[in-house]
């Protein structure tokens, strides 16, 4: 089943949808630029890049990227950039130290839901390539799980390390907010693993083929 199909929205609605992410992400790049916020200017510019991963990835390796799979990685960026804004009585508390710091674990979920599917997509590959490898489905389960908490805690070492950095330089990228803070993040990171490890197998087929026809090519098969 395609992920438009689950989500009861036609596809050209989901591609203009990221379309306008797109652009929204475009004025927040100058918007930060304008107004020498570095925060929103690397946030904003870097989350650009990465809607322009699923065309890349389309085009150059074949990997199908239907406008589910794309409005999902683009809208889990353009959360996080617009949790940055700091707009007075819109998004000013979106990510700091007061309620609705939700938004931080809303966009953690979304964002390791992300990388869950991708390193689930792999190993389904590569379980599927080789006769002498064979993946039980509650191993990839484990696997998407621990992959996911793994770059969770890579990531919250990078966060620091860019907080401390900014403090230093009088640029913050990156803000943490405590003990308390990281360790919600760790677990929603862990449902939204979960989340993907139970329903995978129904929306990441195309995707899963893809690599391994790629992986074929590659091993000259």
């Amino acid at each position: 089943m395609k992920l438009r199909d689950r989500l009861g929205i036609s596809e050209r609605r989901q591609r203009q949808a990221t379309r306008g992410t797109q652009l929204a992400l475009v004025a927040f790049t100058a918007v930060g630029v304008l107004t020498w916020n570095v925060a929103v200017t690397v946030n904003a510019a870097a989350a650009l890049a990465v809607t322009h991963l699923p065309a890349v990835l389309e085009r150059d390796y074949s990997i199908p990227m239907d406008a589910g799979l794309t409005l999902w990685i683009t809208t889990a960026v353009f959360l996080h950039v617009l949790g940055t804004l700091g707009v007075p009585g819109v998004t000013d508390q979106f990510y700091g130290p007061n309620p609705p710091i939700w938004w931080d674990h809303l966009t953690h979920f979304l964002s390791s839901t992300v990388v869950a599917a991708a390193g689930y997509a792999t190993v389904r590959a590569l379980d599927e390539h080789h006769d002498d490898v064979a993946f039980p489905p509650k191993f990839t389960f484990v696997f998407v799980v621990l992959f996911v908490m793994a770059l969770g805690v890579l990531w919250e070492i990078l966060e620091y390390a860019a907080w401390t950095l900014g403090d230093l330089v009088g640029a913050t990228v990156l803000t943490i907010y405590g003990v308390d803070d990281v360790t919600l993040d760790l677990a929603f990171n862990t449902i939204g693993a979960v989340v993907v490890g139970v329903w995978g197998t129904a929306y990441l087929g195309d995707v899963t083929d893809a690599i391994r026809a790629n992986i074929e090519d590659a091993a000259g098969e």
